[in-house]
């Protein structure tokens, strides 16, 4: 490939610079831990025996008199209340409106030294049925416009709990990120821009990870950072809570097998896992998935001045890697 390119990411619209030369400079690309920072004078809220630090649950997935998922309230929420999305003016250029929703966290499993690229094919089952289940409760909340999943695994990735877990966090209104992907199948002519994705990279097998009858992982022609890696599940569906259990377990395995294959190739980085489902009751096409954004370059002046992202590992160098290519990437 050429040093340098532009790469037109269609899901947003927005540009991406590929300049693999980058990488050469004195620690571009650096691992950032995967574990958070612990009080060890603090028990751990979310490890067996001390469920009476968490608000009551609202979920409970396992056997009875123990447990493999919980989800509870999140004691800080960013969103809280069902007031109406109603904003208001205090000027020209001053407006605001009550942030309402519902800020949920999943306890991704009992044991606190887990990861979700250490889950068994059960663990991950039960997680993505957990994720299932309160995205579909949230649907039923008349002022909740779309609800987002996350993980955020490590200090650097925002996580400030070390022991695994995810957050769903359901808002009365569509972000900016998910108001851009609609925009982005809405502008794509011949079919679904992710089926269509999935077939083409199939065809082409320079940035597949993983593929099999229900899924895709690929490292994204549009790559943004370095490895990242975007979830497809192929059963055409807008909605994560919608999906049949082939396509959803599927997705859950797939990220347990991409995330220890960077492990293993990459090192123990940081990382942020976000699922992306349609908004609720919304018109047209979308195809739900998820992303894997590891935390191995920082965002610098360039990027935040202009929403420009600089990526210094071309998809196609990082399935290498990943898939022991020949080519090698020094980490430091």
């Amino acid at each position: 490939m050429d040093a340098h390119q532009l790469r037109l990411d269609p899901l947003t619209g927005r540009w991406v610079v590929v300049a693999e030369g980058r990488r050469y400079r004195p620690a571009a690309i650096s691992l950032s831990s995967e574990v958070s920072p612990e009080d060890p004078t603090r028990p751990c809220p979310f490890c067996p025996g001390n469920e009476e630090a968490t608000p009551p649950a609202l979920e409970t997935y396992g056997p009875t008199g123990s447990w493999q998922v919980r989800v509870v309230p999140n004691l800080y929420p960013a969103f809280q209340g069902d007031a109406p999305m109603v904003s208001v003016s205090h000027g020209p250029v001053f407006t605001q409106a009550p942030a309402t929703g519902i800020h949920e966290v999943l306890i991704l499993s009992p044991n606190h030294e887990a990861k979700w690229s250490d889950f068994d094919a059960e663990q991950s089952r039960v997680v993505m049925s957990a994720i299932r289940d309160r995205t579909e409760a949230h649907a039923h909340s008349k002022s909740i416009r779309y609800s987002q999943t996350i993980v955020n695994q490590g200090r650097d990735a925002g996580a400030s709990m070390a022991h695994p877990h995810a957050q769903l966090l359901g808002m009365s209104f569509v972000p900016r990120e998910l108001a851009d992907e609609q925009a982005g199948f809405a502008r794509f002519v011949g079919g679904c821009l992710l089926c269509t994705t999935v077939a083409l990279e199939e065809s082409i097998d320079s940035r597949v990870l993983f593929t099999n009858d229900h899924l895709a992982v690929l490292a994204p022609y549009w790559s943004s950072i370095p490895f990242e890696l975007l979830v497809i599940p192929k059963e055409h569906g807008p909605y994560l809570h919608l999906a049949s259990p082939d396509a959803l377990f599927s997705v859950g395995e797939a990220i347990t097998a991409s995330l220890a294959t960077i492990r293993e190739k990459v090192g123990p980085v940081a990382y942020n896992l976000v699922f992306h489902s349609s908004p609720y009751r919304a018109f047209g096409n979308f195809h739900w998935h998820a992303h894997v954004y590891p935390k191995l370059s920082t965002l610098a002046g360039f990027e935040m001045g202009t929403g420009v992202q600089i990526n210094i590992v071309s998809p196609e160098l990082a399935i290498e890697v990943l898939t022991d290519g020949p080519r090698h990437l020094a980490v430091g």
